[in-house]
């Protein structure tokens, strides 16, 4: 039924809740899992502001490395369970590089953990899962994450 899913990530032990379940369907569909990480440019700068362009490359190459090292951590987990895994490391807004990368790569499945927020909270500080849902034209598996990191899903 799935061949592609495509499982964002954002580095965090709630984000990960999604990794037991992706396993579960990849393996009984034999599908491909791609493991994103998307990586806000941080870079805004006010009028007459000044940087050290340096400093900023040398802190945004040290970020990607992180990213790409701990997406290449989850597909050597994923190969060693002889799951075909790969990664992506993306850039910009969080939803649009979803759904970009979606569409790219024709996946069949998003799944993703989402991180529990409700009413004021999601409003005030917006959802990435919320976004993905409105906008997205494929099946989304959601898991709510739990507060209590030891538990995987609530």
């Amino acid at each position: 039924m799935y061949q592609t899913i495509l499982v964002p990530l954002d580095g965090s032990k709630r984000a990960e809740a999604i990794l037991s379940h992706v396993e579960s369907i990849a393996k009984s569909n034999a599908a491909k899992v791609i493991f994103l990480k998307v990586e806000e440019e941080p870079i805004m700068l006010e009028r007459d502001e000044v940087i050290d362009i340096a400093k900023y490359h040398e802190v945004f190459d040290k970020q990607n490395e992180l990213s790409q090292a701990y997406l290449d951590e989850l597909k050597a987990r994923f190969h060693a369970k002889d799951i075909q895994a790969v990664t992506k490391l993306a850039f910009g807004s969080v939803v649009k590089a979803i759904l970009n990368t979606a569409a790219e790569i024709g996946t069949d499945l998003i799944a993703m953990a989402t991180h529990g927020l409700s009413g004021l909270a999601r409003v005030s500080y917006g959802s990435v899962a919320a976004g993905v849902l409105q906008a997205a034209d494929i099946p989304i598996l959601l898991i709510r994450s739990c507060d209590d990191p030891k538990e995987e899903t609530c």
